[in-house]
């Protein structure tokens, strides 16, 4: 219900000008949207997990309604140098990617290059090397692929526990059992790369036509090396994306991500994007330590000059926002309406994101 409302306002707002005298405004003209997308699917992951995933169709139509509304699509380090600069042009945006999905090669690129689209790519690197399918989302993307059927978790995890895969509910607590086992047991990748195989084996799945489309990984680093030449801007993410609560093993993270950027790329990157936008204030002066010029949040909003370069906000655009919401973010109108999303800080959320960490 809300947002439909907030859809008709956003409508109403765009029939009546509001949204023009914006978008052309001094206000908007002083601030930078920076846009953040996971994937672009290349076969059907949009429809598993949408929040994570954009068919090609919807976001060649996003870079459609960038274009038309005639913004000025910005390399992340030139938009934020002319943020504090205050010399943005009008309607300013950025747009980066997060984590470093095959798919950004496959499906993204392409279509960036055709609009002539600078965009910033953040790589978190354990997954380049060991460039075997995510352990956490390809498991919960194979439970979804198997919807229907019934799992039995004995020659799994060695519960005798079978699960109907009929409902979302079903699926996450059979993932919630496999994952507490990996993270019990402190699985190695390659444990884990064994398990998944076996999961897809238990649902009567092709693992190995999955792996041929490279279904869940992340760029090689070759991949990586074949996008920088012709200008793809690779940044980093830390290397296992996780980001600890303490000193050494934060910078640990940093170094070990700068090192294999730096190896693919041959350029030393410092700009850096907080994993699964997590972050704590105690990360600052350390992310200064490492000589980090600008961090990105998953917090809501455009960056404006007195934003803290170390804590940027960013929208995170998703398959279920509307395209009226979109525009309104590319004008700045969205930034007057309310909002219920936040991410949660490190101090909420100790143990980031596990389903890409692994140890090293």
């Amino acid at each position: 219900m809300l947002k439909k409302f907030k859809q008709a306002t956003l409508s109403s707002l765009k029939t009546s000008g509001v949204s023009t005298l914006v978008q052309n405004s001094r206000w908007r003209r002083q601030r930078l949207l920076i846009l953040v997308y996971h994937g672009v699917s290349t076969d059907d992951q949009h429809l598993w997990n949408g929040s994570m995933y954009m068919a090609p169709e919807m976001f060649r139509a996003r870079l459609e309604t960038i274009a038309r509304s005639r913004c000025a699509v910005l390399p992340l380090a030139e938009a934020i140098t002319r943020l504090y600069a205050n010399d943005l042009p009008d309607r300013s945006v950025a747009i980066t990617f997060d984590d470093g999905n095959f798919d950004f090669k496959e499906s993204a690129f392409p279509l960036l290059k055709e609009f002539g689209f600078p965009s910033t790519l953040y790589l978190t690197t354990f997954y380049s090397h060991y460039n075997k399918p995510i352990f956490g989302i390809f498991c919960e993307y194979l439970l979804w692929k198997g919807q229907g059927k019934t799992l039995d978790l004995q020659s799994i995890i060695g519960r005798d526990l079978q699960i109907e895969l009929t409902s979302d509910a079903a699926r996450r607590a059979a993932f919630q059992e496999i994952d507490a086992f990996a993270q019990g047991q402190r699985l190695s990748a390659e444990d884990k790369t064994a398990l998944a195989e076996e999961l897809a084996r238990q649902l009567n799945l092709d693992y190995d036509a999955l792996i041929k489309k490279r279904v869940m990984h992340l760029l090689a680093p070759d991949e990586v090396m074949r996008l920088a030449a012709p200008g793809a801007d690779i940044q980093l993410h830390t290397h296992r994306h996780r980001a600890p609560l303490d000193r050494e093993l934060f910078l640990r993270e940093i170094e070990d991500n700068r090192h294999s950027v730096q190896a693919m790329t041959g350029l030393r990157p410092s700009h850096f994007c907080y994993p699964s936008g997590v972050y704590d204030h105690r990360f600052l002066p350390w992310l200064q330590e490492a000589g980090i010029t600008s961090a990105t949040t998953c917090e809501i909003g455009l960056a404006g000059p007195s934003s803290n370069p170390l804590l940027l906000p960013r929208l995170v655009d998703v398959s279920n926002l509307s395209p009226i919401e979109f525009e309104s973010w590319l004008s700045g109108i969205s930034v007057l309406l309310p909002r219920r999303t936040r991410v949660p800080r490190a101090k909420e959320q100790p143990e980031n994101n596990k389903r890409l960490a692994t140890p090293s």
